[in-house]
């Protein structure tokens, strides 16, 4: 299994992004060749400089932070919760587990390094098993770490960086295709939603980096992230888009998606609200299900504690983007790089 690199076919381009205030000047600019490749003529690493953007407004504030839960990983890179609210983190070539009060369960050692993490819950047909993404396929495990089944490796070109469970079918995010694979429990290809169709008015995810995340809401529709587009589509379990549903906008303002794409990481609380988690100005929001900006849950100033934190270096820049789950008490954990520590909020009354 090859490390969490983007494979040189994977076809990903990045464009150039300029983040400008005209009276302070801020700029923080990336540049990636197709299939992958760093840009040339460009320093080792971009250091965001966006002062101006980084304050986030008090009344904006509406969250808490009511513990912080140590994953014990150097390189933590996926969160998903249990029907109790177990926490399980994925990184370094192993799960961890531990209960809602973070005392730890257990450790499921893996053969290669993970991408994503989804726990079946109890409607599924296989309830809570846990599905391990890597890089070009997905494994199944018990909570005792038996491994129950291995799909088969997809197209040398895969890059699979998010996963959503349905009753009897999985979808998965391939952004080295730029597609959503619908699949069966065996990992057979039952559909791909997304592809570009001008016909049916389907427009194509532009990719630009390895965050590709996906969610399934209770309505059944797919919440489907372009983040090149800076924004969330909706679709149907069989590929249609709901283009009334669409919502998100580029911006460096508190309001808006920054850098060359994001949001890297979503989830949906109960009432329908959306989590978001940015990379490049470290920032995790709430947006409601027309797509505004209701509250902040943490800004730079929480998940950027030192300047190394928003940096990204052109090799390591995966490590850069916090993930973000919701529990059954509408608490919001964050999976904070910078620390390693899976980080619960709760929202002020």
């Amino acid at each position: 299994m090859s490390k969490t690199a983007l494979p040189p076919t994977s076809a990903i381009l990045i464009g150039v992004v300029l983040i400008a205030a005209i009276t302070v000047a801020a700029v923080a600019v990336w540049a990636l060749r197709p299939h992958g490749e760093l840009g040339s003529g460009l320093p080792d690493t971009f250091t965001y400089r966006v002062d101006e953007y980084t304050a986030v407004a008090p009344e904006l504030l509406r969250w808490r932070e009511v513990q912080a839960i140590p994953a014990g990983l150097a390189q933590p890179r996926a969160l998903a919760l249990g029907a109790d609210d177990e926490m399980f983190v994925a990184g370094d070539r192993a799960v961890v587990s531990f209960n809602a009060e973070g005392e730890p369960l257990g450790r499921i050692d893996l053969d290669a390094e993970p991408r994503r993490l989804a726990i079946a819950a109890q409607d599924h047909a296989r309830p809570g098993r846990l599905y391990v993404v890597f890089r070009t396929h997905v494994e199944v495990y018990r909570t005792d770490g038996t491994r129950e089944t291995a799909w088969p490796h997809f197209d040398t070109g895969a890059a699979l960086t998010g996963i959503a469970l349905a009753a009897d079918t999985v979808f998965v995010a391939d952004a080295g295709r730029r597609i959503v694979l619908q699949c069966d429990l065996d990992g057979k290809v039952l559909n791909e939603i997304g592809r570009r169709d001008e016909e049916r008015e389907i427009p194509g995810f532009v990719i630009p980096s390895p965050y590709f995340d996906l969610t399934l809401g209770p309505d059944g529709l797919l919440r489907v992230v372009n983040p090149g587009r800076h924004r969330i589509e909706y679709y149907t379990q069989e590929g249609r888009l709901e283009l009334p549903l669409i919502w998100g906008r580029a911006g460096v303002a508190i309001d808006g998606f920054c850098g060359c794409c994001n949001p890297a990481s979503i989830a949906l609380l109960p009432d329908g609200r959306m989590v978001t988690a940015e990379k490049g100005i470290l920032r995790v929001k709430v947006y409601t299900e027309q797509g505004e900006l209701q509250s902040v849950v943490a800004g730079p100033a929480e998940l950027a504690p030192t300047p190394g934190a928003m940096v990204e270096t052109r090799t390591d820049y995966r490590l850069r983007a916090p993930m973000v789950a919701v529990d059954s008490r509408a608490r919001v954990l964050v999976l904070d790089p910078a620390s390693g520590a899976v980080r619960i909020f709760e929202e002020i009354q």
